[in-house]
């Protein structure tokens, strides 16, 4: 108690919640046109014989590195003119730019004015073991190796956005300066005065997204392939995107990485509530999936009185903490900037939120509420400021924010309080839900704690929330069980962590797998576990007959030294379902065993869509949870989605377009409208022949049309019959 005491009281805060994101952008160089510079390129044939080619006929050219693992690619640098003629040569299948662009420097970090509900990541190892001689990657922006309490862990590393072997967290002379890295880094393995889960891990870091956290999805692979060349145990991924499918690149990369034996942890996201919200590359079938998990602690809601309303916000990244006491007033500043003493209101747009808060500060605003453009909440990031906000600065629904603009309108103040709730521990709002399309299957596979976290950053300490911190506590898991138990396979390792997760409920029932996976991790069960499931996460696909049965093979290992007995529970019954289990049966020590459990399934007696739940099976005195789901016939899930628009490597006049289909269709639309007054403006382009999965194309810039910020409807034809829609906001820039 007494450490803790003293580490709170040195630590430096400002509490947080930052979103992961990998996005697919060809990202632009700001240096002089004579300094080197750096790209990826995806090759057709063998990558060796290529580069033996550019230093043979391009010897102005540096092949830095030679992929052949997760993708055929090289890593090059050169002066722009020489990279230019790349684009030419045949074997070239794409090129990345690997350099971004240089924005506002670091915030400081503020000192902990409410440790109240922080949680230390060392609180979840209950073991005697930490993680010694265990190697772990770090995929992110990079780590602060400098760090007293990472430089004793810290080995090697390699930056797959400058490409060279100093993998250091953006500084701000370079741009946005990063910090989510090296606070990955500290939860897992940090050792000195705050303490990871596995304190005694060997930490390697890759720093695959520069500044501002952004990179390409290539960039991430190349870490990958190099963590790989440097024989890591474990990867962590903290990032992502919203393409929920299982076989975008960055996902098929992880089966790969999980192929060559190498234990891979995942983030889901931060998208949610909603359910289909999982994003590659956690929606990869062999990696490990982490969800995030909130904390007990005390929740503060706008409350309206009078009409009994209460409105939920989310704190911006880098906000200080919500703590308003009493009534104030709420006003429109889109309309006044006499914001003295009260609540400025903000409707989300293209203008940054920084500069939203800063001006509402510089009025008098006590706070700044952003509504959001669309019907849920958000987790916005102010924290690119050079000094600190001392106001706070939070999110709110679309709904929420039209509610007030009404109220405003139709009466000459409106005054709110902030009333503050008791949240048990509970999976966080923010935490993406599966499944995924496709495939259908049940994401995340486990879940952590994901609010308040405590670790490293750059110059201190901070709490931040989000996925980004619930994955790296199975990554410190992950090496505390490959330091006890030396001999498990890594899916000896996947499945005790599945087999003895803790099942949450809510309100006395179990919550749903689709948003917990197997439930809460624990290491010390996981390592003493004397059965192993080897996946019990049994997903029976689409049903799309009048009547079909599916079955699903689960093997299960008895660990221990003696007989054990298993039975399964018969389900409660339900129309339209009839389930086929295995009779109790007996393994000897060490013994497997293949089940197969099968269910009939008549679709005409079932409600369309997804259905879920839970099998048990038993052993003497212990319980399992096995959590089931199928489809009948169709799923409000997502069909379109990832639209992604940029301009081509080393061009300035053809645009790159992707977008990913969960189901393949006629043709895709995309038509865009002004941003401000929603008129339509033109169409962008036509896609025909849709597959599904990845689709990619290309437009002059001519035929993308004038300049601007827009809003991008793209709609889709399936060949089904159906058409669907969704939105997304698209830059084309001018030349």
């Amino acid at each position: 108690m007494r450490t803790r005491a003293c580490l709170l009281f040195f630590i430096l805060l400002a509490v947080i919640m930052v979103p992961f994101h990998v996005p697919s952008l060809a990202l632009q160089h700001t240096k002089d046109n004579d300094e080197l510079h750096s790209l990826i390129i995806e090759v057709e044939g063998d990558p060796k014989k290529h580069k033996d080619y550019l230093e043979q006929y391009h010897p102005y050219i540096e092949v830095v590195a030679v992929y052949t693992k997760l993708f055929q690619g090289l890593a090059l640098q050169g002066e722009p003119k020489q990279l230019k003629r790349m684009e030419n040569l045949e074997f070239v299948k794409n090129v990345h730019q690997v350099q971004t662009y240089q924005t506002p420097s670091f915030p400081h970090v503020k000192r902990i004015e409410d440790n109240s509900n922080i949680v230390f990541p060392s609180e979840l190892n209950k073991t005697d073991y930490t993680g010694k001689g265990v190697k772990v990657a770090v995929i992110d922006t990079g780590v602060d190796y400098q760090h007293p309490d990472l430089k004793k862990n810290y080995q090697a590393g390699r930056d797959l956005v400058d490409l060279d072997d100093d993998p250091m967290e953006t500084k701000p002379e370079e741009g946005l300066p990063t910090i989510h890295g090296s606070h990955v880094a500290g939860i897992i393995a940090a050792n000195g005065q705050l303490k990871g889960v596995a304190p005694d891990a060997e930490l390697y870091a890759y720093r695959a997204l520069g500044p501002g956290g952004t990179g390409t999805s290539i960039q991430v692979i190349a870490a990958m392939e190099q963590a790989i060349k440097d024989e890591v145990d474990v990867i962590n991924l903290s990032l992502g995107n919203r393409v929920n499918g299982p076989d975008y690149p960055t996902s098929v990369a992880v089966n790969k990485a999980v192929e060559m034996g190498v234990a891979v942890v995942i983030a889901n996201g931060n998208d949610g509530p909603g359910d289909w919200t999982v994003g590659a590359p956690a929606t990869a079938n062999k990696a490990l999936s982490v969800g995030a998990v909130s904390n007990k602690q005390k929740v503060p809601h706008l409350y309206e009185r009078w009409a009994d309303k209460k409105i939920e916000m989310v704190n911006m990244a880098g906000s200080i903490p919500w703590e308003l006491d009493t009534f104030y007033p709420v006003v429109n500043a889109t309309e006044t900037m006499d914001l003295k003493g009260s609540i400025a209101l903000y409707q989300r747009d293209e203008i940054p939120f920084i500069e939203k808060a800063k001006q509402a500060q510089e009025n008098g605003a006590k706070a700044v509420v952003i509504a959001n453009n669309e019907d849920k909440l958000f987790q916005g990031d102010i924290s690119s400021v050079n000094e600190q906000l001392d106001i706070p600065v939070v999110s709110i629904s679309e709904d929420d924010g039209q509610w007030l603009i009404n109220k405003l309108k139709n009466q000459e103040q409106l005054l709110l309080e902030t009333i503050y709730e008791h949240q048990e521990e509970a999976i966080a709002k923010f935490s993406s839900r599966g499944p995924v399309t496709v495939n259908w299957n049940i994401k995340p596979d486990l879940v952590a704690p994901g609010t308040r976290i405590i670790s490293t950053v750059p110059n201190g300490y901070q709490a931040l929330q989000g996925t980004s911190m619930a994955a790296p506590h199975v990554a410190g898991v992950i090496a505390l069980i490959k330091e006890a138990r030396p001999n498990w396979s890594n899916q000896q390792i996947y499945g005790a962590l599945k087999t003895t997760a803790l099942r949450m409920e809510l309100d006395g029932k179990p919550i749903k797998s689709t948003e917990q996976g197997m439930g809460m991790v624990r290491p010390q069960e996981a390592i003493q576990t004397d059965t192993i499931i080897d996946d019990p996460k049994l997903t029976f696909g689409l049903v799309d007959s009048y009547s079909s049965t599916k079955e699903k093979e689960v093997t299960i290992e008895n660990m221990s030294d003696h007989t054990q007995t298993y039975y399964f529970d018969t389900p409660y019954k339900q129309k339209g379902v009839s389930w086929q289990l295995p009779r109790s049966f007996t393994l000897a020590p060490h013994e497997k065993k293949k089940l197969t459990i099968g269910v009939k399934l008549n679709a005409q007696q079932l409600d369309k869509g997804v259905h879920q739940g839970w099998m048990t099976l038993h052993q003497k005195n212990k319980t399992y949870y096995l959590p089931y789901l199928f489809v009948n016939e169709s799923a409000d899930n997502p069909k379109a989605m990832g639209l992604e628009f940029t301009l081509k490597p080393l061009s300035n006049r053809i645009f790159n377009y992707r977008f990913y289909m969960a189901e393949p269709a006629k043709q895709v639309e995309v038509d865009l409208y002004n941003s401000d007054t929603l008129v339509f403006e033109r169409n962008l382009f036509i896609h025909k022949d849709v597959k599904r999965g990845v689709n990619e194309g290309q437009i002059e810039r001519s035929e993308a049309g004038p300049p601007g910020i827009y809003l991008a409807i793209i709609t889709a034809h399936l060949e089904t019959g159906e058409v669907v829609s969704y939105e997304s906001m698209i830059h084309i820039p001018p030349i």
